[in-house]
Formats: structure tokens, sequence, C-alpha cells
């Protein structure tokens, strides 16, 4: 059971093969590790070097920069194999966002300097958006950057910070015009370690996905150069992060479909293993529909994935279908786990068995990226 295993046009040989190299890198260098990382809030900081060095990171970004200069649907590859692997402490989603906002947006100069720690696991990389008045309305954001010669002061403060323990270089969606609205939004790139003033704040404990750390980030007077703008001029923030998102959101359904199918994989195998009234509970009608019912509604799901990263590959995936994307994949995702439970019994309640640490990791899939009525609003206004 892999996304693979669908005649999607885009898939091919070579897409097969990468798969099989991730899903075996994964099993052997993330899954051993997986309860350690839940119980300790973060992933080990030499995985990303390790990940680097199997070439699992950057498949789309240019060769000149370190990558593969693959398709976006490679990036797709890992990320799906992640989430069949069945855990999701490891932030690469994360990874792949900042990387291709600097091969979208930066200059040859800051590609030349960034990309290539990216992907080879030297930088973790994160992107502090949300603030603790604002999530969604990224318009409300508060965290300012004034000019100051050829710097920018940047004040502020961010939160539900994925990879914010352990991130080396920052992109931090600022006001550089308070009174522009919109049009004042600019995205600044700060490596951490080269400037005073950044603080990390706690570890943030969460209902799920324990092992990928997520933190509050604070900016007290940190001065960054002004070659650190992402973009020729400031002000174009908006306008980056709205176009950016059609991936993030994408990235939703397919890490959420590759863990649906490995919670669907783990209950078929425990409901043929579990007795009941001296029969498995596989061999009741109820079990075998139910199961039925969550294949049917994941295949539909990888269906509407697999024609979006096709989009992503021609780059004509629009912000109406991707939001439409993470909507019905999240929904899906939860539906089909939280049915997995159900046939779990008391044991889908125990978090030493997968199922129930899939399912308190799926909750976020229907906030983060933006809420799912965000995404309702925004297919709205395609109609």
């Amino acid at each position: 059971m892999s996304l693979f295993t669908q005649s999607a046009a885009w898939v091919t040989t070579e897409h097969r093969i990468y798969a099989d190299m991730t899903r075996r890198f994964l099993q052997d260098n993330m899954v051993p590790h997986t309860e350690r990382w839940y119980d300790q809030g973060h992933i080990d900081r030499e995985f990303w070097n390790l990940a680097g060095e199997a070439g699992i990171m950057g498949a789309a970004v240019p060769e000149a920069y370190g990558g593969a200069g693959a398709d976006m649907s490679f990036e797709a590859v890992t990320l799906y194999e992640q989430g069949f692997a069945g855990d999701v402490s490891w932030g690469y989603a994360i990874q792949s966002i900042v990387m291709h906002y600097i091969v979208a947006y930066g200059n040859e100069e800051q590609k030349q300097a960034w990309l290539p720690k990216l992907v080879d696991g030297t930088y973790v990389g994160a992107i502090a958006m949300t603030e603790p008045g604002a999530g969604s309305d990224l318009q409300a954001i508060r965290t300012t950057a004034t000019v100051d010669g050829d710097e920018y002061v940047i004040n502020g403060s961010k939160t539900f910070i994925t990879n914010g323990q352990q991130a080396d270089l920052v992109i931090v969606v600022c006001k550089t015009d308070p009174s522009a609205g919109a049009k004042g939004t600019s995205l600044l790139v700060v490596e951490v370690d080269k400037v005073e003033g950044f603080e990390r704040g706690r570890n943030l404990k969460k209902m799920g996905m324990k092992g990928n750390d997520t933190s509050e980030l604070f900016f007290t007077d940190v001065r960054v150069p002004s070659t650190s703008l992402l973009g020729d001029v400031a002000g174009q923030g908006f306008y980056q992060l709205m176009n950016q998102l059609t991936w993030e959101r994408l990235i939703v359904g397919v890490c959420g479909i590759g863990c649906a199918d490995f919670g669907l994989q783990e209950t078929i195998r425990y409901t043929q293993e579990r007795k009941a009234f001296g029969k498995a509970v596989f061999d009741f009608q109820n079990t075998r529909f139910k199961l039925a019912e969550a294949k049917t509604k994941l295949e539909v799901t990888r269906a509407f994935i697999c024609d979006a990263i096709a989009q992503a590959d021609a780059g004509t995936l629009d912000a109406a279908t991707a939001s439409m994307v993470k909507y019905w994949s999240s929904e899906i995702q939860h539906a089909v786990l939280d049915e997995c439970v159900q046939l779990h019994g008391g044991y889908g309640y125990m978090m030493e068995y997968p199922i129930t640490r899939l399912y308190a990791d799926a909750r976020v899939q229907k906030i983060y990226a933006g809420t799912n009525e965000i995404m309702k609003e925004l297919i709205s206004r395609s109609l």
C-alpha cells in the first residue's frame, strides 16, 4: 500500500526507486527512535545530517544549490514516506517550505549562501509566521522590522514555530511598513547564530506531534543586514506567503494520507490478529465494512492529491485547489484514524499502540497551514 501503487501520470521508475530508498532510510534511521523522540520532545539533531547525506532533502532544489534538480513530486515522495513510516516528529515539511521560499524569491547570493546548507542538513529551517495574536490572519502580525542604515532591526515574538528549538535559519514574517497593511509585510531571513537579541522560548507541550519541537521565538532589537530581505524590494511578503502556501497546503494532504495509509494498515493487521467471541475481529461484518469505507475514502482522496501533485509539478496549482486538498484530506485523515482507533477498542486509547499516536498527531492537520474554516472561505471565493 503506497501512494505510488496508483497509475498517476507523473509516477516514473525514478519515483519508485526514490521512494524505496527513502523508505529504507526512514525505517533504519527514524522508526527505531520515534518513541524516544516523542518522550524527549524533539528529534536528534544528527538525524538532519543523516538525511542530508542520504540525499532525501531538497530533491526539487536545483543542482546548482546542492539539490537533485527534480520535480516537486519527488518532495512529495519524501513527505508521503515519512507519513507512511508512522511518525511526524521530523520537521522536514517545514524544511521543504523554507527551501522553496528561497528558491522562488532569493537572489543568487542568497541561494548560494543558504540552500546548500538546508539541503545537506547543516542548517535546520523554520518559518516564523504565527504570533500570539495572529494565526490564520497573517495581516494582523505585529512583529516589526525597521530600517537603520544598511540594517533591519527586528522586534516581536512568534509562537507555534515548528523546528524552533533546533532552527539555524528562520524566515521571519515582519511589518516593514505597519501603515501599509498587507503591502507593508516583508520576509527577512535570520541566521540565528549570527545575531544578538534572538531568544528561543520553551518547547511547547502539545496534544500530539510530541516529538516535533514547537517553540516560541523572541526578537529584541535583532539586527540583520539589508541583504537578509527575501525578494528585491520590501513589501512583497504577503504576496510571497500567499503563493507559497499552495505548497504548504498540499504538503498537509501528502503527509496526512501517508499517516492514514499506515494507520489503516496497522488496523487491518490488528483486527486480523485480535480475537473476540471466538473469532478474529476482522471476521465481523461491521469491521470489514468499516475498513472498506476507510479504504475507499483514502483512494478517492489519493486521486485528488495525485492530481494536485501533477499541477504543482506543472506550476499550475492554484490557491483554491490547494485549499480543497488541505481541507478535504485533513478531514478524511481524521475520520479514517478515528474509525481505526474504534476498531482497536480499548487498546486504541493506549499510547503504546501506533494508532493512538497517529490519531493525536492528526488533530492539528485541520488547524495549521490555515484552519479548515479559512480553507472553506478561500474556496468559496473561487465559486
